[in-house]
This record gives C-alpha cells, structure tokens and sequence, in this order.
C-alpha cells in the first residue's frame, strides 16, 4: 500500500515543528510518524477546542484523520524492515463507541485490570515484543482509583536497514569541536558516488547532507551545520532538504576547498578515473524519552488535559481527558547498518586507497567531528521516519585482554584449521608418476 501525498506532508509538517523546537546541543531522538496515528484517532473522537486543537496539530480536518492513520499504520508496516503497530487497552468498565473503534487501525485490544503494577507489566511486553527489544517499557504513566487511568493508545515503530555498502570501522579522534581528543569508533567508507554529498543553504547557513542507502527503501541522512547553527535549525533545514522543498546542491557541483561544514574537495592521484568520496564519522546511540505534555499546544494536547470537562464523546459517552503522552525512542547508526525503534503512548483519565597512480581525480571529502543531526528518511515517500541530533557518539573501548584458556584455544583450533588445509592440499596433488 502506497503512502498519501497529503499524510506524509502532515507528518513531516509535524516532525518539522518538533525538530524545529529542539534546543541546545543534547542528543535525541524522536519520531513524529509514531505520534501522529494516535493524535488522528483522538481528533476523530473529540468535540471542542480539543477538536480544533488536534486537527490543527494533524495539518487534517478530524473527519478524514482516522482514515489516514489507518492507511498510514498499513503502508509503514508494509515497508521492508519496517514494523508498525497500534494498541488500545481499556478498563472493562468504559464504555467504547462502535463506530469510533471500527475506524481505528487494526491492532490488538486488551483490557486494563486498574492496577498499575499489573497493566505496566502487560503494556512494556507488548512494546518489547513490537520493537524486537529495543524499547522494553511503554512511556505511559498509569493511575488508579475512579478518575485513575481509562483508556491507552499506543504506537510501536521498528526499523531495521543494512547499509548497500558497510563502512569500515577502526579508531579515530575527531579533528575539531568537543570531541577532539576522545577516542571514538570511527566508521570509514569510499565511494565513486560522490553526490551523495549535497549542501542546503538554510536561515542559520550551510548544512552538509549525507545520504546513506539502506537496502530496504530506508536511506539516512546526516546533517553538518556551521559550527554556531543551532540543532533546531540544522534539522529543519535537512526536512526541508531531504523532502525536496530546499534546493541541495550536489557535490559535483561545488568548487574547490572547503565550500561547506566538514566538507573538503581537492584532487588526488589515483590508479582508475572517475571522482572519489571519502566518509568519516563516528558511530553513534541515542535514545530518549519526551513528555509530549511539556509541549501540549505543538501536539494538539492543551484543551483536552483540562480534567475538569470531557472532550472524547465520539470516543465513549463516560468523560475523558487526556492524562499523560510520552514517548520513548532510540537510534543506532553502526558499520553494518541502522536500527530505529519508538513506542508511544497516551493515556486518557476519568474527566471532568590504491599504490599506483595513473589518474588525477576529483576527490570530496565529508568528516562529521562535531554534534550533528539525522534523519531516517522512506526513500520513495520521503516521510521522515526518525529524526535526531548526536551529542555524545560511541566511544572506542579496548577490546578485553584474552584470557590464557582462550589464547589456547585459539592455537588450537588454528593448529587444527592448518592440519585441515594441508590435508585438503595432498588430496588435491597429483599422484607420483609410476616408476
């Protein structure tokens, strides 16, 4: 199932504006394609400003939100090393519209005991079974009592893409900025696909983008700005890049020197003809956890946390509000490839190089050796699936020194691989002429 025009613009509208918001150089990451199926199915529910408020959030009227979200949920599931889920459980009490449920995306439906230790037990199982383990808890505070917690809907994104082309992994220090000096696992990687490389020009200067291609219609993009551009508008300037909306200029295209953040391009010798691109950058976790409350007009959210009134009689004639909505997400970027997993969830409340040289060639060079950005990126739909900013990237760590029980055994079983060999040689050698 193809993905709507008008969906991935919504989406991507939204991760603009979180993008947008982020301040400081603290790691994240984040995945608006996980929240907006669950604000879809609230709008589609609610009455009100909370009404207003969502489909403003959704860039969708309410009415048509459901819908989208279901047919959103079914495409990305249907994404090769993508899994996509959807979760309601509810108290056995609340009484559920008919209607609204047959609108909801398939998914399961379990019911909630109304005790927290019991319900956060069944709820992280299902968000560690829908991420292959990568996220174990769902980001859901429950409450108990009458007024405690009614409803939760829930989301789980699971992406996992092997890169076209592995990069080489050895240790490195970066040449610049807050890394300098700490030993880092350095991923290294040639390529004759220069225009990999681009360079977007954004309201806080240049960005560097790199592009590297997933083997499941899955590409991330790396994001270099200038050294005093803020992570916010580094990462709204790559949106708007990787969605084709900022013109990118490619490096073919660039002069020679340094046209661009962590961007070198000069000439070298070399063995056969044709450019050359050079990528260096260190591997990189983050994870993270946001309190979607903490910026509640962004996502639709103020009017309908007010307890005092209900704002859901599309979704049950017992008064609801919007309790807590948080999300938990992690990014690994590594030589072979990249995994990108979040769960989100929201709750509702009882309301109110070669040695020979023959060639001179044109060589581009990119290095990312300070803070920058990233962006998971659906290469025929361009919905920007993850996004995030690396802070802190993996340190290199000395492998253990081997034990001599295991140094022995290593002689042993290269003492034996060798005796295997020598055995396979004489089988092969031609029997002695007779005398």
């Amino acid at each position: 199932m193809s993905m709507r025009n008008s969906t991935v613009r919504a989406v991507n509208r939204l991760t603009a504006h979180w993008a947008g918001a982020h301040r400081g150089d603290a790691g994240t990451v984040f995945t608006a394609a996980g929240v907006w199926p669950l604000l879809a199915p609230l709008a589609d529910g609610a009455a009100g400003p909370a009404r207003a408020e969502l489909a403003e959030a959704l860039g969708m009227p309410a009415e048509r939100a459901a819908g989208a979200a279901r047919e959103l949920l079914a495409a990305l599931d249907g994404v090769r090393g993508l899994r996509a889920a959807a979760g309601l459980w509810t108290r056995a009490d609340l009484p559920l519209e008919a209607a609204w449920l047959e609108r909801l995306a398939p998914g399961s439906h379990g019911t909630l005991s109304g005790g927290a230790e019991a319900d956060h037990k069944a709820l992280d199982a299902w968000a560690d079974r829908q991420t292959d383990g990568l996220v174990r808890q769902m980001p859901v505070t429950l409450t108990e009592g009458p007024d405690g917690t009614r409803l939760v809907l829930a989301s789980a994104l699971a992406l996992k893409t092997r890169w076209i082309r592995p990069f080489t992994e050895w240790p490195g220090e970066a040449a610049e900025g807050p890394w300098a000096g700490r030993p880092l696992r350095m991923l290294h990687r040639f390529s004759r696909l220069q225009d990999r490389v681009g360079v977007a020009e954004g309201p806080a200067g240049a960005v560097t983008l790199l592009e590297v291609v997933g083997n499941t219609g899955v590409d991330v993009h790396l994001l270099l700005g200038e050294p005093g551009a803020g992570s916010g508008a580094v990462l709204t300037t790559g949106i708007e890049a990787v969605t084709r909306s900022r013109p990118v200029v490619p490096a073919s295209l660039l002069p020679a020197g340094r046209p661009a953040p962590g961007l070198s391009i000069g000439t070298e010798l070399a063995q056969t003809p044709g450019p050359r691109l050079a990528v260096r950058t260190p591997a990189f976790e983050v994870r993270a956890v946001h309190d979607l409350g903490e910026r509640a007009r962004m996502f639709g959210l103020e009017a309908a946390r007010d307890s005092r009134r209900s704002h859901f009689p599309g979704v049950s004639s017992a008064p609801l509000a919007v309790g807590s909505a948080q999300q938990s997400a992690v990014a690994w970027f590594h030589a072979e490839g990249f995994e990108a997993a979040a769960v989100t969830a929201i709750s509702a409340v009882g309301a109110g190089v070669p040695p020979r040289t023959r060639y001179r060639v044109r060589r581009t060079e990119v290095s990312f050796d300070r803070p920058f950005g990233f962006l998971a990126v659906h290469r025929t739909s361009r919905l920007v699936l993850a996004a995030g900013w690396v802070s802190d990237p993996v340190p290199y760590a000395e492998p253990p020194e081997k034990t001599e029980e295991e140094k022995r055994r290593e002689e042993e079983e290269a003492d034996a691989q060798w005796e295997e060999e020598e055995r396979a040689a004489a089988a092969s050698r031609p029997a002695p002429p007779s005398p």
